[in-house]
């Protein structure tokens, strides 16, 4: 049996898309032989990150090596920058094993939404650690031609898939009640834009973050239900009228294709991430500026078409690519 080990500094209790990404796949890849080791910040001390306590940061990384000599894997795979990747990668470097790696997100436009540090920096910083991988994944066409230009080598293309057994369209004739948001409440995923949008229809705002104090108070009339998961969040998405996704530094967002399993059509910006995901007029609408004007779009889309949009996003496809990226250590 093959070994794979994956290093990341994401890792279960936190709920995001990174995290659901990589349980899922290590899931499907031993049900498809492998034996898959995963070593997280939950196997060190840790500290929550600043401004983000929902985050634990391991301290005592150096460790971290201890554990990789006591493993032996045949594939070795990095999937955060964070201080167990950038332990791991010095690791790889040192022992001259290859490694394949991942970019999960837009990370210098997110420091740049938050801290103001220059994109340069940050992109630098981020090319220093990827272009060493024999592969680097990435979510979307549109992101891999930005890397590129930016720079960043030998990137492969991964996709994303949803739990068919949860998110499925509601019954037929089912009252379709607001807008939806659903994800990280925060400044970098622009969800503002959707909070000040006047609208005919109530706002439901599903997940936290650190910024849902501020906007509990400045928004009142917006309902913060909090984390959501698994079917009670599914519904969420059935009785929505329209999934609105604001953000423009995601680089595909796991939320809009479990929105599309649910038959619910998706509004937001023309940027990276939905533009690879919503097809006009057949599940969903996008906009150069004006998100009210895609939500009032996508609100004329049919679930039908777009719950079959959704058919093509498999975690077994999904699992096959991740395979199909692996290097051997010889």
């Amino acid at each position: 049996m093959k070994k794979i080990l994956i290093i990341t500094d994401a890792w279960k209790p936190q709920v995001n898309g990174v995290v659901t990404t990589m349980t899922t796949v290590v899931e499907r890849l031993e049900k498809k032989g492998f034996h898959v080791d995963v070593i997280h910040p939950g196997l060190f001390h840790t500290f929550p990150l600043p401004n983000y306590p929902e985050i634990s940061v391991a301290w005592n990384f150096w460790d971290l090596k201890k554990k990789i000599k006591k493993l032996e894997p045949d594939f070795f795979h990095i999937s955060v920058e964070g201080p167990l990747g950038l332990t791991a990668r010095h690791y790889c470097l040192e022992h001259k094993i290859p490694y394949t790696s991942c970019i999960h997100t837009k990370f210098p436009e997110y420091v740049y939404e938050r801290f103001g540090i220059g994109l340069d920096a940050t992109k630098g910083l981020l090319k220093w650690f990827h272009n060493s991988a024999a592969k680097t994944l990435v979510n979307t066409k549109s992101h891999m031609e930005d890397l590129t230009s930016d720079g960043f080598t030998d990137l492969f293309l991964w996709s994303r898939g949803f739990d068919e057994k949860i998110f499925y369209p509601a019954k037929e004739g089912s009252k379709k009640k607001y807008l939806l948001y659903v994800g990280r409440v925060a400044v970098e995923k622009n969800i503002e834009e959707f909070l000040k949008m006047e609208s005919n229809l109530p706002k439901v705002v599903v997940g936290g973050g650190p910024s849902l104090k501020s906007y509990q108070k400045k928004y009142p009339d917006v309902e913060f239900v909090g984390f959501k998961v698994g079917n009670e969040l599914a519904d969420f998405y059935r009785d929505a009228a329209c999934f609105v996704f604001p953000s423009k530094t995601d680089t595909f967002g796991i939320v809009l294709i479990e929105a599309l399993a649910c038959g619910t059509p998706i509004a937001g910006f023309n940027v990276t991430g939905p533009k690879d995901i919503v097809i006009e007029g057949v599940n969903g609408s996008l906009d150069e500026e004006n998100l009210s004007l895609a939500v009032q779009r996508a609100l004329e889309v049919t679930r039908e078409s777009t719950f079959e949009s959704s058919k093509t996003y498999t975690w077994d496809r999904v699992a096959d690519q991740f395979i199909d990226s692996l290097i051997p250590i010889k």
